[in-house]
């Protein structure tokens, strides 16, 4: 019976170079492409910004960063219309910056 260690037996005649790249490119795999919205998408997302701020309800809002999508909940506390970042005050109470060009989704949250 063969018995296949699979990578571990070649590892041994890779340069640590190597192995960090393939290590890397393994991440890079990972990656999520950003999506490009379209103008009814961003129509109802800003609504549903304006009644998040206008009530002050908590809301879902899905991000790209660092190659991946992350969902943040909270209160909206201030739109910077300059630098076209929303600033938010997530439920742990640490404030969150992210620029509006990020943003894929967003959605009232249920508290």
């Amino acid at each position: 019976m063969i018995r296949d260690r699979g990578r571990i037996k070649w590892t041994s005649m890779m340069l640590p170079e190597h192995v960090k790249m393939l290590r890397d490119w393994v991440k890079e795999d990972s990656y999520e492409q950003k999506t490009e919205l379209d103008e009814q998408q961003l129509e109802l997302m800003n609504e549903t910004l304006a009644e998040a701020m206008e009530f002050n309800q908590a809301v879902a809002i899905t991000h790209y960063r660092r190659h991946n999508y992350e969902i943040c909940i909270g209160n909206i506390h201030y739109w910077d219309e300059l630098a076209h970042k929303l600033h938010l005050i997530d439920s742990s109470g640490t404030a969150r910056i992210i620029p509006v060009e990020n943003i894929a989704d967003i959605r009232l949250a249920d508290k």
